[in-house]
């Protein structure tokens, strides 16, 4: 884009807002989290705190629906993160099960 076209200012005085960085992406990757992949839901927690952190220093820059995107994104994220907790302490406790039932049965 054009330098000049960025640095433009509204008639009123505001420059326009713009949406934060990666927003959908955090959205998107939140989501995959959930459904297919837990650990893309790190990524997703790592990305959308950077983004709010962007934020928090320049609320008036960012778009709110851009800041709705990150948010959800990072609420599936937290989510994706505690199913991957929770697969790896059944897989856990899998294999301690099946490991007792094999001392069991060989009478060990």
């Amino acid at each position: 884009m054009d330098q000049n076209y960025q640095n433009q200012q509204s008639p009123g005085g505001y420059a326009p807002q713009e949406p934060l960085p990666n927003a959908t992406l955090i959205l998107v990757l939140g989501i995959l989290s959930i459904l297919v992949c837990q650990p893309l839901g790190i990524a997703a927690l790592i990305m959308g705190n950077n983004s709010l952190d962007a934020y928090r220093r320049s609320p008036e820059r960012y778009t709110e629906n851009s800041l709705g995107n990150v948010k959800a994104g990072r609420i599936c994220g937290i989510i994706g993160i505690c199913l991957l907790a929770l697969v790896i302490i059944l897989m856990i406790a899998g294999v301690s099960v099946a490991s007792w039932f094999g001392m069991r049965d060989r009478g060990l």
